[in-house]
């Protein structure tokens, strides 16, 4: 249907044109000094970081990091590894241990690079190992129960379990439960986060996990560019809207819809033509 991919193509371009021009505008505006700070409301789950690892330090306890068990191509995991940045930062200013399991070769080599620039940022490279990132398994289960034994021998004062989980993820959470852990997770998978919420002590859902670089990033382009991505979702629900609403109008009141500019927002959100 040629008419339907025309369509559909000029959607896609529209959609585009309009984010590009909100990211410029408000870029612009920071340009000119009339946009000092963007604002986004406070998620409890990112505000506790700093907590966790302090309540670690003073106990005496290392962090435990999980990234979930999925490879480098899933979003996910790339989020995941921006928060584990921050994370390792925190545990460099305080000197406090560090342990980061993981199931994937790949996750491994990026993880590792990640937790060392974090120690050098801070200027304490001394205190990096290369072995504080380590890999276990790619079998699920298998490594469930090595992170398990983990968390039953050093006795993590916080543990952050976030990423991509999928049945394993009671199984870790429990384990960090008994032993006293504070437990942090975050994942997009709506089938595992009753587990995590009854479980750990915070949790982020969705698409805060993928919100969490631009949250604890300082730099005013990332928080644009989640600006960005909510304005073009508000957008698009608009649409939605509007055009659920057209649609169902259209068929309540058919002679509505024969004046030339009803006709035309027919045919914008329905790709139909009206004889």
């Amino acid at each position: 249907m040629p008419y339907l991919e025309n369509k559909l193509l000029g959607y896609s371009l529209f959609l585009l044109l309009f984010i590009s021009f909100v990211f410029w505008y408000y870029l612009y505006l920071v340009r000119i000094g009339k946009l000092k700070s963007i604002y986004i409301r406070k998620i409890p789950a990112l505000n506790s970081i700093d907590e966790a690892i302090g309540r670690s330090t003073e106990m005496g306890r290392p962090i435990l990091y999980i990234p979930g068990i999925q490879d480098i191509d899933n979003i996910q995991t790339l989020a995941s590894l921006s928060i584990l940045g921050y994370v390792a930062q925190r545990c460099a200013e305080y000197e406090t241990d560090f342990i980061m399991p993981v199931s994937r070769s790949v996750v491994m080599t990026v993880a590792q690079e990640v937790v060392k620039e974090s120690y050098l940022r801070v200027g304490r490279s001394d205190l990096y190992r290369s072995d504080m990132v380590f890999y276990l398994t790619d079998d699920q289960f298998g490594y469930a129960a090595g992170v398990d034994g983990i968390i039953s021998r050093e006795k993590p004062g916080a543990i952050f379990l976030i990423g991509a989980f999928y049945a394993e993820s009671l199984v870790l959470a429990e384990t960090g439960f008994s032993a006293g852990a504070i437990q942090i997770a975050g994942t997009a998978m709506i089938t595992q986060l009753p587990f995590f919420i009854a479980a750990c002590d915070y949790v982020l859902i969705g698409e805060e996990l993928f919100a969490a670089s631009a949250y604890l990033s300082k730099d005013i382009l990332d928080k644009i560019t989640l600006r960005t991505q909510d304005v073009s979702k508000a957008l698009v629900m608009v649409m939605i809207i509007l055009g659920s609403i057209i649609n169902t109008s259209n068929l309540l009141y058919p002679s509505l819809f024969k004046l030339p500019l009803m006709n035309i927002l027919y045919k914008i959100f329905s790709g139909m033509l009206i004889k």
